[in-house]
């Protein structure tokens, strides 16, 4: 067991490059090898801390078969440490296949903590964070994007998620559609770099200031969407599952009335949901 390499997994800047410990430093130069998902990119932070150390690339598209090679390096003794483009790794990152091969056979797996686009979003948004959820990346297809949100929207708490600029608009607009304008969102870029900034409406005010100025969609983003009223949503979700079931025998306007009706729901917005549905 003593003979046994360790695997460490080392957050690194999201954007300053002064946002790095003196641990992970020490470690990234201690390791025999570093994992990065672009070895060019990571070659930028590696010459600005005079780190000598030889990297290996590891990303999403062979991680599982570079886990069983570095596996049985780590229990020859050899250490590596696992860092991402930007962050913390396994955060929307490749490395979960490689900690969990690396635990199956004993390998000590090491957390060396830092910089979190997450985390640095949640502390500067202004909104709750006693409990939030964090969703990663969404489908790329509006269709599955709303199938998503719509799942979530009851959830208690702040919603959190990652995008890339192309598909901001169409986030939005979609957060517009399932949350309405009554959910507070934030969006936060450029977390640590010079532009960084914080935006926080609603998703309709967020759509206009993103397209005042191309500028506005450079970087990448966390969005973040605030808690809303969970038995008003718990509502709007009944009375949406019960007028998309109405809507296979009756027509649209018979089945608003009957539901606006039952629920004492605006008729103009469960119309709008019936036009989407059929």
């Amino acid at each position: 067991m003593s003979n046994r390499g360790k695997l460490y997994i080392v957050a690194t800047p999201i954007g300053n490059l002064g946002d790095i410990t003196f641990r992970a430093v020490e470690i990234l130069k201690s390791v025999d090898i570093i994992l990065a998902e672009d070895t060019r990119h990571c070659a930028r932070l590696l010459s600005h801390y005079q780190i000598p150390t030889k990297a290996w690339s590891m990303h999403n598209f062979n991680e599982a078969s570079q886990a069983e090679k570095i596996v049985e390096h780590l229990l020859n003794g050899q250490t590596f440490a696992v860092i991402s483009d930007a962050g913390t790794p396994l955060i929307s990152d490749p490395g979960w296949a490689l900690v969990k091969a690396a635990r199956d056979v004993g390998v000590a797996v090491i957390a060396i903590p830092g910089a979190c686009a997450l985390i640095a979003a949640l502390s500067i948004a202004g909104l709750p964070t006693q409990q939030f959820h964090f969703f990663g990346f969404l489908p790329v297809k509006s269709s599955a994007r709303q199938t998503i949100l719509k799942q979530v929207s009851a959830y208690e708490g702040t919603l959190a998620f990652y995008e890339s600029p192309h598909r901001m608009h169409e986030m939005l607009e979609d957060c517009r559609q399932v949350f309405g304008d009554e959910r507070v969102c934030c969006i936060v870029k450029e977390i640590t770099k010079i532009f960084e900034t914080v935006r926080v409406g609603s998703a309709s005010e967020l759509l206009l200031w993103l397209n005042e100025k191309p500028e506005h969609l450079k970087g990448e983003f966390v969005v973040l969407v605030g808690p809303g009223n969970a038995e008003e949503d718990a509502l709007q979700a009944a009375a949406q599952t019960l007028l998309k079931t109405l809507l296979q025998h009756l027509p649209l306007k018979t089945a608003v009335k009957i539901v606006s009706d039952h629920y004492a729901m605006n008729k103009n917005a469960l119309y709008d949901f019936g036009l989407k549905e059929k």
